[in-house]
């Protein structure tokens, strides 16, 4: 009977780490949580001007100087692009968390779209980018995009606000 109890409670114990967060995981959450500015999006890996739409919603030229709004107690968010003859302006909310780094990628960044009542509107669709800096103050991230069959990254540079 002692031994059927131990198993349980090992079991369970195993159980509850195997969903928890790494400490890694939260502290990049924790630093993530506030308002960031997206200053720059830039391209490496390729030469010459390129134009591109990001996350199936803008030309690159409208998320500068948008703003990402990232709460850390239920994983939502949002991003706004301020509107312009070029820019379709407004909120867009988004379900994020981080995905902890692995042997083929550092930590991730991943977000869907979701409506105003959390409600998922991407059809399961989301977006990763890799967190190649992040600090109290300022942030890069990067995806990867295939242009003429080579890899270029987009480049994605943060300042926090608050």
């Amino acid at each position: 009977m002692m031994r059927k109890h131990l198993l349980i409670v090992i079991s369970l114990v195993l159980l509850t780490a195997s969903c928890s967060v790494s400490k890694d995981a939260r502290g990049k959450r924790n630093l993530l949580s506030g308002t960031w500015t997206l200053n720059d999006v830039s391209y490496e890996n390729a030469t010459g001007n390129f134009k591109s739409v990001l996350f199936n919603d803008a030309e690159d030229i409208c998320f500068e100087g948008s703003e990402w709004f990232f709460r850390d107690n239920n994983s939502t968010g949002r991003y706004t692009i301020a509107p312009s003859t070029l820019c379709n302006g407004g909120d867009r909310f988004i379900r994020w968390s981080v995905v902890e780094p692995s042997a083929n990628y550092s930590s991730q960044l991943q977000f869907k779209m979701i409506d105003e009542k959390n409600k998922d509107i991407s059809g399961g669709l989301g977006y990763r980018l890799n967190i190649t800096n992040l600090t109290e103050t300022e942030m890069t991230l990067k995806s990867n995009a295939t242009v003429d069959g080579k890899v270029v990254n987009v480049v994605y540079s943060f300042t926090k606000k608050s």
